[in-house]
């Protein structure tokens, strides 16, 4: 598996940009109030990050000797979901951006709470990108001096012309 990559996440976060300002351009174009998200999204967000490093911290000890074996399957599925988590909180920033994005770009000042709101969720987002790339990387096996030499240390020996 393959770390997550900063240009994946700056794409992702660049389509909820796109995709958040075209949301509230469409709801003000047809006579529809803003989209503002619930107040209890971004603590959802620091609990989902939270959550998921709190899940990468035993395959971390394994990995490096201070607890049990380290469970392959288990460090794998960690990995998913930290890797999962950050790509939805880049998803989540950037479409809240994109309502920042439109508000401010509003000839009439936004209300303090709604923009609040957006704003919070923007920093609930990049909390969980941050908290999502650390779990990734605390689920990072260390390579084995095997990895290095595929066949072993003896692959390729006595092979040749006669």
């Amino acid at each position: 598996m393959t770390r997550t990559g900063t240009g994946i996440l700056l794409v992702v976060a660049g389509l909820g940009v796109g995709v958040g300002f075209l949301v509230d351009q469409l709801l003000t174009s047809s006579g529809r109030p803003t989209f503002t998200p619930a107040a209890m999204l971004p603590i959802l967000l620091v609990l989902l990050g939270g959550a998921v490093v709190a899940f990468a911290v035993p395959v971390r000890r394994a990995t490096r000797g201070t607890g049990a074996s380290p469970n392959p399957f288990q460090a794998l599925r960690i990995a998913m979901l930290a890797k999962a988590s950050s790509i939805v909180g880049a998803l989540t920033a950037g479409f809240a951006l994109g309502l920042a994005l439109f508000l401010l770009t509003r000839p009439v000042v936004p209300s303090v709470g709604s923009l609040g709101v957006v704003l919070a969720t923007v920093g609930g987002g990049v909390a969980l990108v941050a908290a999502g790339l650390v779990a990734e990387h605390m689920c990072t096996i260390r390579k084995d001096d095997d990895d290095e030499h595929p066949g072993g240390p003896d692959a390729g020996v006595g092979t040749g012309g006669a």
